[in-house]
């Protein structure tokens, strides 16, 4: 299948066009390359540098008709979606509609789309959450990846391009990079080995569904693969870890003990996250593989072989 993977220069992308290459797929890459890197793009993979607003990018799916589209390419940053909606919502949704106009003429056949299950659900009334759970995020970055599967469901109904919404906990890995809130472990790894103060906002006692970039990426092409009508799946550990205690496993891992601070909590932060994932279970025969402490010593690691190199 030829399939054109968007921030497949970026952290999950990458992993994602690894792994699609590796099953046998055609992969391009589309990405601007404001936070991924060159060398993260798979060898065979063709790069596109592009943004996904853009008419280029129009005018790349239109020419290429690519049968399948992974859509990673994001502003993914709650805390600048707080800041700057404005312009969440023109990479988020507008980039989107942009790719999606495009595809509906050129024959696209399947969208795997990536979500948020941290964001789009809001405070959970229960945990874990399910994919049925009330949806009321409390960040435009949420907002956006809620109307972002609803423009999907519309592009499916109107013109029966199926889709598969992956909704994300935080993922985490080698090669994350560390802006962002959903780079907390990089974050952490990076200020940890280069002998800085870790700051965390808040108590600490926040707690989030943490799950390796492996495992997404094991999702990613099952959703590729699946067969029945659009739908969501959550993808996460149904494990909640609060960031004290995730701060604690990390320098374990590093071997770095090294207290960190407290500092103001986030707007627009949630208090809770954890993701039942029975729905993947069932539908994509698919479930996490890696443990917390396996792939926090494994993403430490590449971290750390990453500080010698340099």
């Amino acid at each position: 299948m030829k399939v054109l993977v968007t921030g497949g220069a970026g952290f999950i992308g990458s992993h994602v066009a690894d792994l699609l290459i590796n099953q046998g797929h055609t992969v391009e890459v589309m990405d601007d390359l404001s936070s991924g890197f060159r060398e993260n793009v798979p060898p065979s993979a063709k790069l596109h540098v592009m943004d996904v607003r853009s008419s280029d990018a129009l005018t790349l799916i239109r020419e290429n008709q690519y049968a399948a589209l992974v859509h990673h390419a994001a502003q993914m940053d709650v805390r600048r979606s707080v800041s700057d909606p404005a312009f969440d919502v023109q990479v988020n949704i507008l980039g989107l509609i942009n790719l999606m106009e495009a595809g509906k003429k050129s024959g696209l056949q399947k969208v795997v789309f990536a979500s948020t299950g941290g964001a789009i659900y809001g405070e959970p009334e229960a945990g874990p959450q399910s994919e049925i759970h009330q949806q009321q995020p409390l960040s435009p970055y949420g907002i956006s990846k809620l109307t972002c599967e609803k423009l999907l469901h519309f592009y499916y109904h109107e013109y029966g391009i199926p889709y598969v919404a992956l909704r994300y906990g935080n993922v985490y890995g080698p090669r994350q990079n560390s802006h962002g809130e959903a780079g907390v472990v990089a974050i952490f790894a990076e200020r940890l080995l280069a002998g800085q103060p870790t700051i965390i906002h808040g108590d600490g006692l926040q707690t989030r569904d943490y799950v390796y970039v492996d495992d997404v990426a094991r999702a990613n092409l099952a959703a590729l693969n699946f067969g029945e009508s659009p739908t969501s799946f959550n993808i996460g550990t149904g494990i909640e870890t609060d960031v004290v205690t995730l701060h604690h496993k990390l320098q374990e891992a590093l071997g770095i003990k090294e207290d960190p601070t407290h500092g103001p909590e986030k707007p627009g932060e949630q208090r809770r996250s954890v993701l039942d994932c029975t729905k993947a279970g069932d539908g994509l025969s698919w479930k996490p593989e890696v443990s917390l402490d396996k792939g926090l010593q494994q993403t430490a690691d590449w971290f750390a072989s990453r500080k010698i190199a340099g």
